[in-house]
């Protein structure tokens, strides 16, 4: 690709992002585009930090034609940079630099689980409850002996709108395709022969895990269901914390969604939910990301794109090579990033080593 291809791409990119901001007229929470008083990212009072401006938060955009969605994802892929036989994409990112650098930001050994309890009960569109069957071992020295134990039997379907997971790099595909050119054609015994989430999970996830915390940062509740997250709002996010986001980091994005799904029981993300705007492609390439993760999808729902449901998930599995966590619980993670005073933590995870799988359920674990 030509630098002067390169730079019309950027400018399409600016285009989507300028429009959906210019669509702003009716904001999706009554937030100000100053900071008054106390400073939201880092709690503080008095000290005042330059680039204070918020962009508005808005849920109108300018929809995004199929030839337009195929120019994104020509210029966020990453296919051959790691090899033609690549099985983890992204994930390469994660050095033993990255690694030790991420293990240095353990200061307190403090802990936060980012999964919620698997539901057993809950059943809808797109969301099938946990079966787990607990049964009892025959007494292995007889029937005389003491000894007693017992063992599980799950059938689970992660995917959908509830369960705290992990989507591989061969969850979704384009066009007969996966990430680095592999086909579209898995086995229903044997999964995928190539990227599937074995791969991640030999290696595991240890990194520097980055949130970025939306309602703290306009001082609502939660952000509401069916608002764009561009560009603009992360690097305000990154003037205000002090922090940037670089090669090797997870991104976490906290938009409220559990605060949202307590006032609503019928609160579906995949009909309606705060997410990221597809032009974010271009960036999370140029900045290394190495995985991206939320409390809801990370797709903004309604769908905008011409015949596209997920086009965040398709950036990121089939033109970036990266996985995806899905709504995971960052409520304890914002809290206690809040009183500690630090957006910037040490990140675990761990998929489950299944041969040829799309994904795994997953507790991803903060230590700060």
């Amino acid at each position: 690709m030509t630098a002067l291809t390169c730079k019309a791409l950027r400018i399409i990119l600016f285009v989507f992002s300028a429009l959906t901001l210019a669509l702003a007229a009716i904001p999706s929470n009554e937030a100000t585009e100053t900071f008054d008083g106390e400073d939201l990212i880092n709690g503080s009072n008095g000290e005042q930090k330059g680039g204070h401006w918020r962009p508005p938060l808005a849920q109108q955009t300018e929809p995004i034609g199929a030839a337009d969605f195929e120019i994104m994802l020509s210029a966020a892929k990453r296919w051959g940079e790691f090899g033609p036989e690549d099985q983890i994409g992204a994930i390469n990112l994660i050095t033993p630099e990255t690694r030790t650098a991420a293990a240095a930001l353990v200061k307190t050994g403090r802990t936060v689980t980012l999964a919620n309890p698997m539901d057993k009960v809950k059943a809808s569109e797109f969301v099938t409850p946990l079966e787990h069957q607990v049964f009892v071992f025959p007494p292995l020295m007889g029937p005389n002996s003491l000894e007693i134990a017992a063992g599980d039997i799950f059938t689970i379907n992660y995917h959908g709108g509830l369960h705290s997971h992990m989507d591989g790099v061969a969850h979704f595909g384009w066009g007969g395709k996966l990430y680095n050119g592999y086909d579209f054609a898995p086995s229903s015994k044997r999964g995928f022969l190539n990227l599937g989430v074995e791969n991640i999970a030999q290696k595991g996830i240890f990194a520097r895990g980055v949130l970025i915390d939306l309602p703290r940062m306009y001082g609502v509740d939660s952000i509401n269901p069916g608002t764009l997250i561009t560009l603009e709002h992360i690097e305000a996010w990154e003037s205000l914390s002090g922090e940037r986001v670089q090669s090797g980091d997870v991104l976490l994005l906290r938009f409220g969604r559990w605060s949202v799904a307590k006032k609503d029981e019928d609160f579906n993300p995949l009909e309606k939910t705060a997410g990221l705007h597809a032009s974010v492609g271009v960036w999370l390439k140029e900045r290394g990301v190495a995985a991206i993760a939320s409390d809801a999808i990370s797709d903004r729902m309604p769908p905008y794109v011409e015949g596209v449901f997920n086009p965040v998930h398709v950036i990121a599995n089939y033109a970036l090579g990266m996985p995806i966590f899905d709504h995971l619980q960052l409520d304890e993670l914002a809290r206690v990033s809040s009183a500690l005073n630090q957006e910037t933590f040490l990140f675990i995870a761990a998929p489950l080593n299944i041969e040829g799988a799309t994904g795994s359920p997953v507790t991803p674990i903060a230590v700060f």
